[in-house]
């Protein structure tokens, strides 16, 4: 009997692979591995609807999907080493207990990210952090005591907490040192207009600026010190400064890294196969190359549901079909306005405003006269009809007559 093929990370794209590799046939045994003490669920949802009260957790599947697709599901556990040439993971509980060495004939890591953290926020209560559940929890547990709030970093998690916090009573203030909010992402003038959205909704966002530390009483946090010394009060302070691939598990194995220049993470080709013979990694924590051979760490949802596909069917031999989006989309939910991309948005590229009124908004990306990306706030249909023009090459010029 050949060896399990084993998955490290039950998240999306843990939960994405293991169906499609069942799907597709494979009948041999299959070993999901998380850390967590939860079965795989859904991450966006935490910043809004989770945070909200609206939900307590979005499940990907159901309770029986692992036991009627013959999955061995362990959750509450976690990888501390790998040994690629004896083609073997070792693990043990994450509250502590004997290790446990598992064979694999494939093995798959999708293990994510972990959030950024400051030096002086260790230990201050009042302080969050949110990528998990509990997380989640955590964070919505000390709302109803709460007046006040500062969340750090006005990118997609940073601008989706503030909207929560703000449905739920609190005054928000947004700190960002980046001229606008989601200027990573969207570049500084569409940034602008996403911060009109949280801005007419009551938010108090301060753009250009650092944090230089915190203040606190009797371990709790009481404020925040901007770098130009003001001192903003606040109950609750959430840290939305990015995140990092968790990659520690990984000491010794060989396995190779990207660069920190291209994304880091671990380093893949356009299949999700790394340096180590049957060890594919996909998702947040996998850089891989595209057709060009240009390497990349994509951080959204549609391209790990894209990637798992692909690395089940490199598996397996085959390829496995899968209606995944051919153009890149994401998306942000931030009070009852939904902001859409499609493409490759940037903020190096030439912005062309198609529409601005009523607090919505259609804008185009364009370089070197070639349309490379739609945005849009409050107006889906207007997004998503424009996939087909992303699909070829189209003259941007032809598009805004």
């Amino acid at each position: 009997m050949s060896a399990a093929i084993v998955i490290v990370g039950a998240g999306l794209g843990g939960a994405r692979v293991v169906d499609d590799l069942r799907s597709e046939g494979y009948e041999g045994d299959l070993i999901l591995i998380g850390k967590e003490d939860y079965a795989p669920y859904d991450r966006p949802p935490l910043s809004k609807a989770v945070l909200v009260g609206q939900q307590d957790r979005v499940d990907l599947k159901p309770d029986d999907f692992y036991v009627e697709n013959k999955i061995d599901l362990r959750t509450g556990t976690q990888v501390t080493a790998i040994d690629t040439a004896a083609h073997t993971v070792t693990v043990r509980p994450t509250g502590g207990g004997e290790s446990e060495t598992i064979p694999y004939s494939s093995l798959i890591l999708s293990t994510g990210l972990d959030p950024r953290s400051l030096p002086f926020a260790e230990g201050l209560a009042g302080v969050h952090l949110l990528r998990t559940v509990d997380d989640a929890h955590a964070l919505r547990s000390e709302i109803d005591a709460a007046t006040r709030a500062v969340v750090v970093g006005a990118g997609f998690i940073g601008c989706e907490v503030a909207a929560s916090l703000k449905t739920r009573g609190l005054d928000v203030t947004v700190v960002e040192p980046a001229p606008a909010p989601m200027a990573v992402a969207l570049g500084e003038k569409v940034g602008n207009m996403v911060g009109r959205i949280l801005i007419d909704r009551g938010v108090e966002v301060k753009t250009g600026i650092g944090v230089a530390g915190l203040s606190g009483d009797n371990g709790k946090v009481t404020g925040v010190e901007l770098s130009d010394g003001t001192v903003l009060p606040a109950d609750i302070v959430v840290l939305g400064i990015g995140s990092t691939p968790v990659i520690d598990y990984l000491e010794g194995s060989g396995i190779e890294l990207a660069d920190r220049a291209v994304g880091g993470g671990i380093a893949c080709d356009g299949e999700g196969r790394t340096s180590a013979a049957d060890v594919y990694a996909l998702g947040d924590v996998a850089n891989w190359k595209d057709a060009a051979g240009v390497p990349s760490r994509v951080e959204h949802w549609n391209n790990v549901v894209e990637q798992a596909s692909k690395v089940a069917g490199a598996i397996l031999g085959v390829v496995v079909e899968n209606p995944r989006p051919a153009v890149a989309y994401f998306w942000s939910d931030q009070f009852e306005v939904k902001i859409q991309a499609l493409g490759h948005p940037s903020g190096e590229d030439d912005v062309h405003v198609v529409l601005d009124e009523d607090g919505k908004f259609v804008v185009y990306y364009s370089r070197n006269g070639i349309f490379t990306a739609v945005v849009g706030a409050g107006k889906p249909a207007a997004v998503m009809k424009m996939r087909a023009k992303l699909l070829v090459e189209t003259q941007i010029s032809d598009l805004l007559g």
